[in-house]
């Protein structure tokens, strides 16, 4: 990338951490490179051993009285998510017939809100349970929908758009209270901010939200929890995900997960000033640019994520301008980013439509400079000026 270039778009991956890529050369270099770890040879064994080193990483740096035997490896937080959600719906009816109700919140990432029609057509009944105006599932709403024929709630911990965190603990209670088992898609929290887990009964990270590898994630699920697997074909993971291993992704996803964990409160902290200081500039009076939320920036927010709207202009123009003047971020989930509607989750916290067309989702670490945060401040205020004007005239 161009070392004018501002990337700012770490919500959607962002880059490898040193950790992470030395932990990837200390595997090709050394002896357990390509071994199976499935292997009963002694080399095999050594890999398993590795494996299940990453994994005591994981579950450590997740908390929440998770054990390493309960984290699973998967290719990433779509395959996670999807473990999950039809893993743990299967697991739960299996286990009480009358369990065939879901509840997913409507602002859940694309991985969870697309097996609708597949949970349907496997005889579950789905509802979706909207946030308030700030982006918030409420614990009332989701009381609601509960009942005794229930079998999961999956609700995120933070919004991958918004970085509203959610109040998962109180969800998760709400849920087992009635039998239901409880999921949160925490891949964007991880790594960013403290989790409280314990009452939940499987979670889902992915190493590239946290500067680790593409490719590798976990879904973390309580011993006691079923799940039903959705892959077949070799036993790995102690049945829950067939499939060889990626030692390598493993070890590098370990080695992120550690860098980040190990300086959790010193990060947020930092991040969380420049964020506000970022989102200060651009929703000042006058800038023509407005906060998704009346909630400013603070501690029931991601502290990397900056989710603004530009009314009466429309993302892709700002973007595009955005890129050429040597910054790069996204219109709300970069997963849909070639969708030209507005974000599902913008409209189902009851944003107008006009509102949601235009916005805008700035995502950054610790390792993004307060000058440049300044820089693309100014670039966007700019741009905006200059494009309102030119539609008035």
């Amino acid at each position: 990338m161009d070392a004018t270039y501002t990337y700012l778009d770490y919500a959607a991956s962002c880059p490898m951490r040193p950790e992470a890529l030395s932990a990837e050369r200390a595997y090709d270099e050394g002896e357990l490179a390509g071994v199976n770890p499935n292997s009963l040879h002694s080399s095999g064994r050594a890999a398993a051993r590795a494996l299940d080193g990453a994994r005591r990483e994981i579950a450590a740096c997740l908390g929440g009285g998770l054990r390493p035997s309960d984290v699973v490896f998967t290719s990433g937080g779509t395959e996670s998510n999807n473990l999950a959600v039809l893993g743990l719906a299967e697991g739960a009816r299996a286990r009480d017939s009358r369990r065939r109700r879901i509840v997913l919140s409507a602002i859940e990432h694309d991985s969870v809100l697309d097996l609708v029609g597949p949970l349907r057509e496997r005889g579950f009944e789905v509802e979706l349970v909207s946030p308030n105006r700030q982006g918030v599932v409420e614990p009332g709403a989701l009381e609601a929908l509960l009942g005794e024929t229930c079998a999961l709630v999956s609700i995120m911990y933070a919004n991958n758009e918004t970085g509203v965190i959610q109040p998962v603990s109180e969800l998760a209670r709400s849920a087992r209270s009635r039998g239901a088992l409880f999921h949160t898609d925490a891949v964007q929290a991880f790594g960013h901010v403290p989790l409280e887990l314990s009452d939940v009964d499987a979670v889902s990270v992915a190493a590239h939200k946290i500067g680790g590898p593409v490719g590798v994630g976990a879904l973390a699920v309580r011993g006691r929890v079923p799940l039903r697997p959705q892959s077949f074909g070799g036993g790995q993971e102690q049945g829950r995900r067939a499939g060889t291993q990626d030692v390598r992704g493993a070890l590098a996803f370990a080695a992120a997960a550690r860098a980040c964990c190990g300086t959790l409160a010193e990060t947020r902290g930092l991040v969380s000033r420049r964020a506000r200081g970022l989102y200060d500039l651009l929703c000042a009076p006058d800038t023509g640019i407005i906060p998704t939320t009346s909630v400013a920036m603070g501690p029931d927010r991601l502290p990397g994520i900056v989710s603004v709207m530009v009314p009466r202009l429309d993302s892709e123009t700002l973007i595009l301008a955005l890129d050429q003047a040597g910054f790069g971020v996204s219109a709300a989930s970069a997963c849909s980013s070639g969708s030209l509607d507005a974000s599902h989750v913008l409209l189902a916290m009851g944003i107008p439509r006009d509102e949601a067309l235009g916005s805008l989702r700035i995502s950054f670490d610790e390792r993004v400079a307060p000058s440049d945060l300044d820089r693309f401040a100014k670039t966007l205020i700019a741009i905006v000026a200059e494009r309102s004007s030119g539609r008035r005239r």
